[in-house]
């Protein structure tokens, strides 16, 4: 924005688009007005403006915007405050007479935008909670501008295949202000409507409500539920020990996996951390765990047939939810640049606690990992119709260190096995990974893919002549092209 546009709308005369202020510390004032901007009931088109730094007639209050004050007003959009998230950029201007900070904000898409469960809207010159009526417009707009699956009717649902008592009893109170209640009498439809639950015109409830509270989410949408497998093994060629399909809408769901991943996932043990202490190491931080279960449920492709995965191994766990990035998310900016697939379900996840804080959880589930002895995990961006995690084990990651501490006291008599006879020195390095890998049999295919070679390319280059050299041995020896082949270390 130049200078010559900053100072048309100092004095501009449209005071429904802008909001000035001199206060810098009134947050209600400024998400109510941000919360009205959004919700364009005058249906303009045009993006509104705070301006924080000018007094009402425009004339500059000699503010001094710092770094706290730029970063409190960002924050704004991803607080979880506002809901649906505000479309909004801040940018901080430093004119004669002082710095003023502009905050410009789109029409939302998906309105009505409510914050902290009131919608705000503006009137002229000024802000005021919407009444139902107005709520029923701007409802009826959302629908006009419907552009994601989450706010599509499901056509063959019907308002019986959704749980309407924890709408009811559950849901709307916190979505909605205790004195709007008070006094809302419309149907229980009109009020999902509202919320994005229910689709009004075609009346039958919307995707979002069938994911969220429907009885049988999986009879409309085939791939909405969640497929947990726990492999005895490195790999899926393992034999399976456990299998787990949760098959319930997401209200439901959330509790079930919390109590899972709680028993069924998490195991802890001793650990010495000096000579007479111990401690006790959990292979997963049970935080991180869900939130990435719940990142896999709230932004996977509901339009797709394949489920939520969470494929649990020996040393790892792998999450795997139908969808890449979305949006504005790209590979190159990840995980700095979000968007959302499904804005509802989001926001209803928000509302019933699940979500703290929007665009947090990434960084939150790498600081949990490592501070629980682990690793990063590992996110791959890469995939074009599916968005795959991977968490390592922190007691399989304790247990690897002091394996390779006792690999590397041994590795010069394997060594001598192996080089020159059948490799290079240059491949040391490679052949002491594949060791370390070998600290429980493996077949060829996940040892190829952890080194990056063609599964066919990598037994021909190394575990045939690692087998001849007798420092690897084949699980299934009388049947050496067995699928169910592995390769384990011999220590002598």
């Amino acid at each position: 924005m130049t200078k010559e546009e900053i100072y048309r709308l100092l004095k501009s005369t449209e005071t429904s688009r802008v909001e000035r202020t001199v206060s810098t510390g009134d947050m209600d004032k400024f998400q109510e007005a941000i919360c009205a901007f959004s919700n364009d009931m005058s249906n303009s088109r045009q993006n509104g403006y705070l301006i924080i730094g000018a007094k009402d007639n425009g004339e500059l209050s000699g503010l001094k915007v710092d770094d706290n004050l730029f970063k409190k007003i960002s924050g704004i959009r991803s607080d979880g405050n506002i809901l649906p998230i505000p479309m909004m950029t801040c940018e901080r201007y430093e004119l004669e007479g002082g710095d003023i900070l502009v905050v410009e904000v789109q029409p939302s898409f998906s309105t009505p935008v409510r914050y902290r469960g009131r919608t705000f809207i503006r009137i002229g010159p000024r802000r005021d909670i919407a009444t139902i009526d107005e709520e029923r417009i701007l409802t009826e707009k959302r629908m006009s501008n419907m552009a994601t699956f989450d706010a599509s009717p499901c056509y063959n649902a019907t308002i019986d295949d959704v749980y309407i008592d924890i709408i009811k009893n559950e849901y709307i109170p916190k979505a909605v202000s205790s004195e709007e209640l008070v006094n809302d009498d419309r149907t229980i439809e009109q009020q999902m409507a509202a919320l994005g639950l229910y689709d009004v015109e075609n009346n039958c409830p919307t995707n979002a409500c069938i994911v969220l509270f429907g009885k049988n989410p999986k009879r409309f949408l085939y791939g909405a539920y969640l497929q947990y497998v726990r492999f005895n093994g490195l790999d899926k060629g393992a034999e399976i020990d456990n299998e787990k399909p949760f098959c319930y809408c997401l209200a439901k769901m959330m509790p079930q996996l919390e109590a899972f991943i709680d028993f069924g996932v998490m195991k802890t043990r001793p650990v010495a951390i000096s000579t007479l202490r111990e401690k006790n190491q959990s292979n997963y931080p049970a935080d991180a765990l869900r939130e990435l279960i719940l990142n896999a449920c709230m932004h996977r492709d509901y339009q797709s047939n394949m489920p939520t995965r969470f494929y649990q191994f020996s040393n790892r766990i792998e999450i795997m939810n139908p969808g890449g990035l979305y949006g504005k998310a790209r590979p190159e900016n990840f995980p700095e640049v979000n968007d959302y697939r499904n804005p509802i379900i989001a926001q209803a996840l928000k509302i019933l606690g699940y979500v703290n804080m929007f665009n947090r959880g990434i960084s939150r589930v790498k600081n949990m990992m490592v501070e629980n002895g682990g690793k990063e995990p590992i996110f791959n961006v890469d995939k074009i119709t599916a968005f795959e995690v991977i968490c390592h084990s922190a007691i399989n990651h304790s247990d690897l260190q002091d394996y390779k501490e006792d690999l590397t006291m041994t590795f010069h008599r394997i060594e001598a096995k192996l080089i020159p006879e059948f490799f290079n020195a240059e491949e040391k390095d490679e052949l002491m990974r594949i060791i370390t890998l070998l600290k429980e049999p493996a077949s060829a295919s996940f040892l190829a893919k952890e080194l990056g070679y063609e599964t066919r390319n990598f037994k021909i280059k190394y575990m045939e002549k690692m087998v001849k050299a007798g420092v690897v041995a084949m699980t299934i020896p009388d049947k050496p092209k067995s699928s169910k082949q592995k390769y384990c270390l011999v220590m002598e």
